[in-house]
């Protein structure tokens, strides 16, 4: 009975934090079985996003901090569609006002949502880092991976390079979280799997929906490739990277007040 309770306890906080995702699914559906008038679909789900962002930080769901750290993921998914689109890897073919070289500026949210998910779920289950690696490690993995997202239409692809090296490096980092005033932990490692899988699934439901289109779903919806669970697993390791490493900037500038300073005026 215990083990339900939690289970029940671990399910309500996963919920409130995948409320941003959730909203961008329903909204996915909603646009694509009821035609709003006025605009096109993916301005209207622009403004979904935007109205969705703003009631999430009038309602206390959301920090000021965690604002900065989504807005800069939305800008950095905003370069990688710009970039994928431009190489064809996948489309946007629906008309839109608010569409720059293809590409609608709703999808920046859809990377912004994942950074939603991270930092709410940081803070609804007071996540700790165990064994975490040197700061300059972290860095410089997570910059090699978002650049072979690029890089790969030009070089070799060495995503499996770098997915075996983030086993490497993470091998004895742990994630330690509370549920009910318990404490669990999990490896590093199987939690960016895990991510990685679910949104895998999220993709799926996003692409039926015509959030966007892969080449081999022109004529017909199809299942996407499992193989891309590769790209959401290293884009969902970027991410946590990311998250974490300004968390720990932040739980360290709190210690020293010059660090903390500094910190806030750049995050």
């Amino acid at each position: 009975m215990r083990a339900l309770k939690q289970l029940a306890r671990f399910g309500y906080s996963q919920a409130l934090s995948c409320l941003f995702p959730v909203v961008i699914f329903a909204s996915l559906a909603m646009t694509e079985w009821i035609p709003l008038p006025f605009m096109p679909r993916y301005d209207w789900l622009l403004i979904i996003c935007l109205l969705m962002q703003w009631g999430m930080i009038r309602s206390g769901l959301e920090t000021r901090d965690e604002l900065k750290v989504i807005t800069l993921f939305h800008l950095i998914g905003l370069c990688l569609e710009l970039f994928k689109v431009h190489m064809g890897s996948w489309a946007y073919p629906e008309e839109g006002y608010t569409k720059l070289y293809g590409v609608p500026l709703y999808s920046g949210f859809m990377y912004a949502s994942v950074a939603s998910y991270l930092c709410q779920a940081w803070r609804r289950l007071k996540v700790e880092l165990v064994e975490w690696p040197p700061f300059a490690v972290v860095v410089l993995l997570a910059a090699a991976i978002y650049l072979n997202f690029f890089t790969h239409h030009f070089w070799v692809d060495i995503r499996w390079w770098l997915s075996g090296l983030v086993l490497v490096v993470f091998w004895n980092s742990w994630v330690r979280y509370e549920v009910g005033g318990r404490l669990y932990r999990m490896p590093l490692a199987l939690s960016f799997v895990l991510i990685g899988f679910f949104i895998w699934i999220a993709e799926n439901i996003a692409t039926f929906f015509g959030a966007w289109q892969y080449p081999n779903q022109v004529e017909a919806w199809s299942l996407v490739h499992l193989g891309k669970v590769s790209s959401w697993l290293l884009l969902v390791i970027v991410s946590f990277l990311i998250v974490a490493t300004l968390k720990l900037m932040k739980e360290k500038g709190a210690v020293d007040p010059s660090i903390r300073k500094k910190v806030m005026e750049n995050v």
